[in-house]
């Protein structure tokens, strides 16, 4: 039997000026206004996202995921909420971990980003993978993203 999957974009609440570059399957999620999301993505239901955030190509957002306002999201970025507790699949949702994104975090091309909190104002180096909690505004990258250097917060 061959099943075709269809590009949908369904029960989707989406703020004013979203862009979606099709083909995208994009289910159940909250897009806040001036979002842009590129081609080959797909995004869950029970995310939310932020206004003036960019989604680049080929990323996966999964359940659960919660990201912050004015944030970049690189190209096939995938997001996981499931740790494969006893080493097997957890099929249901309230074995599932939540992510947390800030406000102004701008995270790199193919990293990978585990149930983690991700503190507002950090940066993902390209290819890293976040294994725990960032709660220190800084600079991250590696295989696991460690601390290359703290941002400091500057006044205008």
């Amino acid at each position: 039997m061959i099943i075709k999957n269809k590009v949908s974009i369904k029960n989707v609440s989406l703020g004013k000026n979203v862009k979606i570059i099709e083909p995208t399957n994009i289910y159940g999620c909250k897009l806040g206004s001036n979002c842009f999301v590129g081609p080959f993505v797909e995004i869950q239901k029970n995310v939310i996202i932020g206004k003036n955030t960019r989604i680049s190509s080929h990323s996966f957002i999964c359940e659960l995921v919660k990201i912050g306002q004015n944030c970049f999201i690189g190209h096939g970025v995938f997001f996981t909420n499931d740790l494969f507790k006893n080493d097997k699949l957890n099929r249901k949702e309230k074995n599932w971990k939540k992510t947390n994104i800030g406000n102004n975090v701008l995270i790199g091309s193919n990293s990978t980003i585990l149930p983690v909190k991700i503190t507002s104002g950090c940066i993902i180096g390209a290819g890293s993978v976040v294994t725990k909690n960032l709660l220190i505004k800084g600079v991250y990258a590696g295989n696991p993203a460690k601390l290359l250097r703290k941002i400091s917060i500057k006044n205008k």
